[in-house]
Order: C-alpha cells, then structure tokens, then sequence
C-alpha cells in the first residue's frame, strides 16, 4: 500500500490527523487538494512541510502560518 496519512502539523508541535489512507496530493497556489482510497476528497489552506513515506505520513502547515 502505498497511502499516508495527513497530519497538521500545530504551533506546539502536536500532530492533528487531517486525512487517511491519502494517495493523491495536488497543490495549488495556497491549498492542497486531497484524495484518498474511499474516494473522499477535501481542500485545505496548508502548504506540505514534510513527507515521510516510508513511515506513510505527510506533515502540512497552516497557510496563514508560511511567513518566516
């Protein structure tokens, strides 16, 4: 299997489940579009700041959150 799950990544550093069993991430300019096996798809304001798919996660970050 080859999905992740989606995770937001919060200001104290917890992990908040957003999305599971992902297999599609399309970005836009300040969203991400996501898919996942059952067919449920959402769109977030959220830029990705880490893939791990080895361990099956993606890390994103509020959009309002990307000035640094």
């Amino acid at each position: 299997m080859c999905e992740a799950n989606v995770y937001m990544l919060q200001e104290d550093g917890e992990k908040t489940l957003v999305m599971e069993a992902v297999d599609k991430v399309i970005p836009g300019k300040d969203e991400l579009f996501m898919e996942n096996i059952f067919g449920e798809r959402k769109t977030i304001k959220a830029r990705i700041v880490e893939m791990a798919l080895v361990d099956h996660q993606i890390l994103l970050k509020k959009a309002d959150d990307t000035a640094e």
